[in-house]
């Protein structure tokens, strides 16, 4: 009695039958902000003597995004995975999901539009996703800390500094980490 014996293969690459996550993009946002999470700790936290505090997790979801090409939906929960992570060293707990939910989105938008993706600009799409992150954190932290509103002003140049930071780490990662994934 033959047999039809044929070896059976499944394939790490997803691209063609992805859904919201692959095991590849999963991976991808575990290693950039495994890596954040220490800078964050180490570089961050010795650089906010300066004024500037990196969020090296921003860029570390920024890059994901931009590396994946993720959809809206990816994007999405590339930034409240990120959130989850910033909470154990924020200063105003749970207000990240909404800060980096909004960044990550921004990201996608910019990937979608060819500001981050293909034709990419890490460094202009870093910076905006910095930006709206960092914005909203200012705003709405000193709304729920009870501080009067133009006192946000004050935390511009941080945001700024932080943005510009995070732009220069996007611009100088995104092609060399394009590069080893072979996208």
């Amino acid at each position: 009695m033959a047999t039809n014996t044929q070896a059976r293969t499944i394939s790490a690459n997803a691209a063609s039958d992805k859904g919201i996550l692959d095991i590849t993009s999963l991976v991808l946002l575990a290693v950039l902000l495994a890596a954040g999470f220490i800078l964050n700790m180490t570089v961050g936290n010795a650089l906010a003597a300066t004024g500037i505090k990196p969020q090296f997790i921003i860029a570390a979801y920024a890059l994901a995004i931009a590396l994946t090409q993720a959809s809206f939906a990816q994007a999405a929960i590339f930034g409240i995975l990120s959130a989850a992570v910033i909470q154990i060293t924020t200063s105003i707990p749970g207000l990240n999901f909404v800060t980096e939910l909004a960044g990550a989105l921004t990201m996608a938008a910019l990937v979608k539009s060819n500001i981050g993706g293909n034709k990419v600009n890490p460094f202009i799409a870093g910076l905006l996703t910095t930006l709206v992150s960092g914005a909203l954190f200012a705003v709405l932290g000193t709304v729920i800390m009870g501080t009067a509103l133009p006192t946000a002003l004050a935390k511009v140049p941080i945001v700024l500094g932080t943005a510009i930071f995070n732009a220069v780490v996007v611009q100088a990662l995104f092609f060399p980490l394009r590069k080893v994934l072979n996208n």
